[in-house]
């Protein structure tokens, strides 16, 4: 089994990481999809630089996948097959994935491996979501929440950790874990970290997002916290 895994950089993929390290699979590769020209991750905000040092700090190998602004869903698959096919050739059998429960979801990402020949890995599939932030929480991890759906959480939520007093306020009908899209993390420390990731708080600001255009949910207001990178490289 060699695998790569989607690496978005927060709790889910994290976690993911950490049980398939645990299972002594891990991955061999980092995939992070970021968006153009703002070189951030989609959906979450984080600045590349941020990524690469979270890769760093865990040992692995990362590579970003870069698209377009305000891409759909069509040019994600553009970008992505190719990336796929490489990593096929290059010996590689399993994509691996940070979802939960998104039964529809889950079945457009094996469909699209299929067309490459490659097998999804869900490590999280079907686990209970206040068990999965357990279980993240007493094995050391540390995140920041850097994302959040005007929809369903005002900006406040933005910018704080990911902890039990965080999920204690979130509002009735908020999943635990953010799996339909209600708010997005940052991890910056944790086991198989050999640093803390380091960074500061920015501002929290207001962006319009309707970028995936099969999602007309998604077309709302969206905080985001900037995450801030230091001023000067960090020693190795």
């Amino acid at each position: 089994m060699k695998s790569v895994l989607h690496w978005s950089g927060g709790k889910d993929s994290a976690l993911a990481l950490h049980r398939m390290r645990q299972a002594g699979q891990p991955p061999a590769l980092l995939l992070t999809t970021l968006g153009l020209p703002q070189a951030r991750v989609t959906m979450h905000g984080v600045r590349e630089g941020l990524l690469r040092q979270q890769a760093h700090c865990l040992g692995l190998p990362w590579q970003p996948l870069w698209l377009p602004a305000e891409a759909t869903m069509a040019q994600y698959e553009e970008v992505l097959r190719p990336a796929l096919m490489a990593l096929r050739q290059a010996g590689y059998t399993h994509s691996a994935f940070g979802d939960i429960y998104l039964e529809d979801l889950k079945a457009y990402r094996d469909a699209q491996l299929a067309q490459v020949g490659l097998v999804g890995h869900y490590p999280l599939w079907q686990a209970e979501p206040l068990a999965l932030l357990e279980e993240f929480w007493a094995a050391g991890f540390k995140a920041v929440v850097v994302a959040c759906n005007g929809r369903c959480l005002d900006q406040s939520f933005c910018g704080r950790e990911l902890d039990r007093a965080f999920v204690r306020d979130l509002p009735s009908g908020v999943d635990p874990c953010g799996e339909n899209g209600e708010f997005h993390t940052f991890v910056y420390d944790g086991p198989g970290f050999t640093r803390p990731v380091a960074f500061t708080l920015g501002q929290v600001v207001a962006r319009q997002y309707g970028a995936i255009q099969a999602n007309p949910g998604w077309d709302t207001t969206f905080w985001f916290c900037d995450l801030e990178e230091p001023a000067a490289p960090l020693p190795e």
